[in-house]
């Protein structure tokens, strides 16, 4: 590694995904799981490059109906989100096509293994202040991050041909349990209304997940700077639905595979169809 700033080893591979030019493509799906981007994966019609990283991230790249695409399963939450697309950035010349392709819990009437398409998310970040003053909120949303429009129109359509879809905001939680209502005797979280107050605060918000905040953001500040320029990330999420936080419902192993199996064409023909 020759510089803090940015580093990279002595062949070009960032710090954390362990790639370089040459190893992903324009067109991205990214995953938590990474048995979800092996099964996937089993869609290509062939697999050029394979990667696991010391820090996690596992990097599939192949080709789709003639077009590259790549896949990578990136764990859990907002930070391995911001690495893999910072890192990705730094070693794909041209535009970059990103859809996000995981699970989430329904806070409206979706049912498990029903899909949600985001047309925007929120995040939702637990208010350290407050466990110490008792001041102001347990928990902060952030605004509104919008989706790409037209790629989101061709998940939402190729979606439709595997089941009933939902779409509308979805909030982008920093923990699977404090930020998103999950309670217990363990902690003071002071979470038990907190899906009830999402909903009151933005209306028509539809599940809580881990990622998408984040990847919508950076999608908007990929311009290098505040202006007109457009960015050179275009970003879209699709989730099925795991947990009914309504409902108290969860999916069963059986069905999440079969979900994620016919699901996959309408990811890859999203990514690929534009």
């Amino acid at each position: 590694m020759d510089s803090a700033n940015k580093p990279l080893s002595s062949d070009g591979r960032t710090y954390h995904v362990e790639t370089r030019r040459g190893e992903v493509a324009n067109r991205i799906v990214t995953v938590g799981d990474p048995q979800r981007a092996r099964l996937m994966a089993q869609q290509l019609d062939s697999i050029v490059f394979e990667h696991s990283s010391h820090r996690g991230f596992l990097t599939i790249t192949g080709v789709y109906r003639g077009v590259p695409l790549s896949i990578v399963a990136i764990g859990m939450g907002t930070s391995m989100m911001d690495f893999f697309v910072r890192e990705t950035r730094m070693v794909v010349d041209g535009p970059l096509s990103i859809v996000r392709f995981g699970s989430c819990g329904s806070i409206c009437d979706a049912k498990p293994g029903d899909i949600i398409v985001a047309d925007s998310a929120f995040g939702i970040n637990r208010n350290y202040d407050y466990f110490d003053s008792m001041e102001g909120t347990p928990y902060r949303l952030s605004p509104l991050e919008p989706s790409d429009g037209p790629l989101t129109e061709l998940l939402v359509r190729g979606m439709a041909e595997v089941g009933p879809v939902v779409r509308g905001p979805v909030g982008n939680a920093d923990s699977f349990y404090g930020s998103q209502g999950r309670t217990g005797d363990d902690f003071y979280d002071a979470n038990e209304d907190l899906v009830k107050w999402v909903r009151e605060q933005v209306p028509g918000a539809v599940a809580l997940e881990m990622e998408s905040h984040m990847l919508f953001h950076l999608a908007r500040m990929s311009t290098g700077s505040l202006n007109d320029r457009p960015p050179s990330i275009r970003a879209a999420c699709a989730l099925v639905v795991f947990a009914d936080r309504t409902g108290n419902a969860f999916i069963s192993p059986e069905m999440s595979t079969r979900m994620v199996i016919a699901a996959t064409k309408a990811v890859f023909d999203a990514l690929t169809s534009q």
